[in-house]
């Protein structure tokens, strides 16, 4: 049983200090008026699972929306340093991140990492920098793969259509390696 406690506080441990390297990211720029900062909490996808689902689509949509505990984009546009702040993010990510895929587009990169415990996904982070494009989004809560494209394209969130890519099992242009650099400094 002790073991079993031990086990539940180094995971918590670890989830909270990886979302609280997020936060500080997140924190260090939110104020920052050059960029876009969305913050949506539990309670507002809470009030998503009320609506009446028209499909079977639609209700598998809101039943994943419904375990999702909060959602966290940072955004900048015409940024000179997009480069520099892809780097800075990825380099806060504790490695415990897992890389679920990356794109390396024209002039840009984005990475998809994830971060499970106990066999569930519990973070999805997605960084994407450009030459004058960087984005940061953060996804917490019980998340299911299959649906988050959906949600996505329903709540019109850039960059997560790339995931249906990988869902359609489409190669898409992707520089994906498993090498777990996920370029951050060691």
């Amino acid at each position: 049983m002790k073991k079993v406690i031990v086990i539940l506080l180094v995971a918590a441990a670890s989830t909270a200090s990886a979302q609280d390297a997020i936060s500080k990211f997140f924190s260090k720029y939110e104020t920052d008026e050059s960029f876009t900062n969305v913050n949506i909490s539990s309670r507002m996808f809470a009030l998503f699972t009320k609506m009446e689902a028209e499909t079977p689509e639609d209700k598998e949509v809101l039943d994943a929306i419904s375990k999702l505990k909060g959602l966290k984009i940072l955004a900048k546009e015409d940024a000179r340093n997009s480069r520099a702040l892809y780097k800075e993010a990825l380099s806060l990510l504790p490695k415990s991140y897992e890389e679920l895929m990356s794109v390396r587009d024209e002039d840009k990169d984005m990475k998809f990492l994830i971060q499970e415990n106990g066999g569930k996904i519990s973070e999805m982070v997605m960084v994407l920098g450009g030459t004058d494009e960087f984005l940061i989004l953060s996804l917490f809560g019980e998340i299911d793969l299959k649906q988050i494209s959906r949600i996505g394209s329903r709540m019109n969130i850039k960059g997560l259509e790339s995931l249906q890519k990988m869902e359609e099992g489409k190669p898409a242009k992707s520089n994906s390696t498993n090498d777990n650099s996920r370029g951050r400094q060691e």
